[in-house]
């Protein structure tokens, strides 16, 4: 059976990494350094590959085909994509990470190369409130803005999640003097029923990403960001994969199994606050 690659969840290849990975695309062969220290070689041969799944807060170097990116995905039979849109993009959240208008630009050069917009998932995520000015702000709201671009171009999934404050991030966090808040269960749901009633008024899909409680509210669905039957019917072929859990992941995660190639070495420039993965920021 073929199978899914994940081109990464660790760190942000697309925007970052695009020469290292359009010479493992172009050598078929990825060389991966493991979360656990260990290493492990990925064969790339597009015959033996489902599903490419790219994941990016910026697509701009596939789009413009840097190092060739863009002809060698094209190798593959089916390309998916995550994009990253939280409309924090050029503050000091996410510093290093284009601004909203920017990446919203980027949606239909990226919806020419998809082929569908199913197979394209705007990633509304993470939303963040935080205390400024002795305010409370956050970008709940911004789906709103973003909204009617989707909907013009015909995008219908939008994943999203409130931030998970880990250890290290609330580290990263004091070190910035960044006043995180982190609302009740309550204010969540309630912040979430918000999101539905925007979703219905713009014809969107809303999926709750490893937060099972939000997916007990009508209008939203726990998502498989990487979903072995959505991508089996999408395919060109209709060819199979598999549907098992990806046992890697959190247990509310309902991703199905796939092979990741990012590495937390490469360490990402967008500098997010509240980053799970990057030691560097």
């Amino acid at each position: 059976m073929k199978k899914i690659i994940s081109a990464s969840r660790r760190t942000d290849l697309v925007a970052f990494f695009p020469e290292w990975l359009s010479s493992a695309l172009k050598e078929e062969r990825a060389r991966v350094n493991g979360p656990s220290g260990y290493c492990y070689n990925v064969e790339l041969k597009p015959q033996n590959v489902h599903t490419l799944v790219l994941w990016s807060k910026n697509f701009s170097n596939l789009i413009h085909n840097k190092n060739n990116l863009r002809n060698l995905v094209l190798k593959y039979d089916q390309l998916y994509f995550h994009f990253t849109i939280t409309g924090l993009g050029g503050s000091f959240i996410e510093k290093g990470v284009p601004s909203p208008s920017k990446a919203i630009s980027q949606l239909d050069p990226l919806l020419k190369i998809a082929g569908t917009p199913a197979r394209i998932s705007v990633r509304f995520d993470p939303i963040v409130y935080w205390k400024e000015a002795g305010k409370i702000k956050t970008n709940l709201y911004f789906l709103e803005k973003m909204a009617p671009a989707l909907n013009a171009l015909g995008l219908k999934d939008i994943r999203f999640s409130f931030a998970q404050w880990y250890p290290k991030a609330k580290k990263r966090a004091a070190r910035y003097s960044f006043t995180y808040v982190d609302p009740s269960l309550e204010e969540k749901k309630e912040a979430a029923r918000y999101l539905v009633e925007i979703a219905q008024r713009w014809q969107l899909n809303l999926f709750s990403c490893s937060q099972d409680f939000l997916a007990a509210i009508p209008g939203i669905k726990p998502s498989a960001c990487i979903d072995g039957r959505l991508l089996a019917r999408l395919h060109p072929h209709q060819e199979a994969v598999s549907f098992k859990k990806d046992k890697s992941q959190r247990p509310e995660c309902h991703c199905t199994e796939s092979v990741d190639i990012g590495s937390y070495t490469q360490f990402c420039p967008h500098s997010c606050l509240y980053c799970y993965a990057n030691p560097r920021v």
